[in-house]
């Protein structure tokens, strides 16, 4: 049996808003949306890929807040784990500086609103649970 590599994603919320990126590659993805993130490397935890890759990916400083429950197949041996995260005050709005070529901020009424990658949905869905809690 192969191991598994974790891919982090990362539910960015905000003001009751959920960040989506449009990939831009590779051609297969591009144009479809997803929560940012990556692959673990190794020697690395879950939580500190997340903050890794949302500095490369967006260009900000963020913090992981809980995992969400569950785990989804990616393509072998891939899967997805989704962690809430908010962005440090201070660090500036994200941009998408790879991999992404356009960034939207979905209020609960717009999480549908952009055609997310199939796996990413069920992620999505649990997330969106999550964004009229209000404040912690």
């Amino acid at each position: 049996m192969t191991e598994r590599i974790v891919v982090v994603g990362a539910a960015l919320l905000d003001g009751g808003r959920l960040l989506a990126a449009r990939r831009s590659a590779p051609p297969e993805l591009a144009g479809r949306w997803e929560l940012p993130g990556g692959k673990v490397e190794a020697g690395e935890t879950p939580e500190a890929a997340l903050v890794r890759e949302l500095r490369e990916e967006l260009g900000i400083e963020t913090e992981p807040v809980e995992r969400i429950p569950g785990e989804w197949p990616l393509k072998p041996p891939y899967v997805l784990q989704v962690w809430t995260a908010r962005i440090h005050s201070g660090s500036g709005d994200p941009k998408p500086l790879q991999d992404h070529d356009e960034l939207r901020w979905l209020a609960p009424g717009e999480i549908w609103d952009v055609p997310w990658l199939d796996q990413d949905v069920p992620a999505v869905r649990e997330a969106a649970t999550r964004l009229d809690t209000g404040p912690r």
